[in-house]
């Protein structure tokens, strides 16, 4: 079950856990959890900005009004900038399975990446150690580890094509495609993109958004691939 009783990021100290090596760095950006949701996600995010120090400033800045659970820096540095029972601010507009308010829904990882490049392995390693115990505090599935590029897409491209979601995958933090030899067609693309979580408001961004995290190769329109990658997804999930 979850933590309780934690401290609001204002009464919490500065420091690093023993146990864990995590860094308390508070964020006053965030406030509790809408309507008696809990966290049934995980949203990965890159920062887009120089450095992981210029991401953690604006990340506890109150000016811009955005923050995160957590920033995991390339080297693998971990901080939380607030507490997972409370609600951060890093996924704005956007749905996934057909629901909203995903801030509520939700624990935000950033990743200090500007989405240019390959995410480091000291970096890859850490989510790694983080992911399996949020996901086993709040019982969130594999198929509950989503990019915030799959929630807006069109409006948000991050955690990008260079983020190894199958590494995730291989270790059952994600899913990954079963080998598709499945028989849906092009045609079937929006249903099974839909059943799969995708919101389907801009056919176009959804379909970018798909290619970058599942077939970052793909090209033109929907192809009979594409869906049958879903099809492959489906039956994993």
């Amino acid at each position: 079950m979850p933590v309780t009783g934690i401290r609001p990021p204002s009464a919490r100290r500065r420091g690093t856990d023993p146990v864990t090596g995590i860094i308390a760095h508070p964020s006053p950006n965030c406030g509790p959890r809408r309507d008696g949701l809990r966290p049934e996600f995980v949203v990965l995010h890159y920062t887009a900005m120089n450095s992981a120090e210029a991401a953690l400033d604006r990340l506890c800045d109150p000016g811009p009004e955005v923050s995160a659970h957590y920033l995991i820096c390339e080297k693998g540095r971990v901080f939380q900038l607030v507490p997972e029972d409370m609600r951060a601010w890093h996924a704005g507009a956007g749905r996934w399975q057909g629901k909203d308010d995903i801030n509520s829904r939700s624990i935000g990882i950033e990743l200090a990446n500007r989405g240019t490049h390959p995410f480091s392995e000291p970096q890859m390693a850490a989510l790694e150690t983080l992911l399996p115990g949020i996901m086993k505090r709040w019982e969130i599935p594999p198929p509950g580890v989503i990019g915030h590029s799959d929630m807006a897409p069109g409006r948000k491209f991050d955690p990008g094509p260079r983020f190894d979601w199958q590494r995730l995958a291989r270790q059952g933090l994600s899913v990954w495609p079963k080998t598709a030899h499945g028989t849906a067609q092009a045609l079937d693309w929006a249903a099974l993109a839909t059943a799969f979580g995708y919101p389907m408001d801009d056919a176009a961004a959804t379909l970018a958004a798909f290619r970058a995290r599942f077939r970052p190769w793909g090209s033109g329109p929907v192809a009979e691939a594409d869906a049958r990658v879903l099809e492959g997804l489906l039956s994993t999930s």
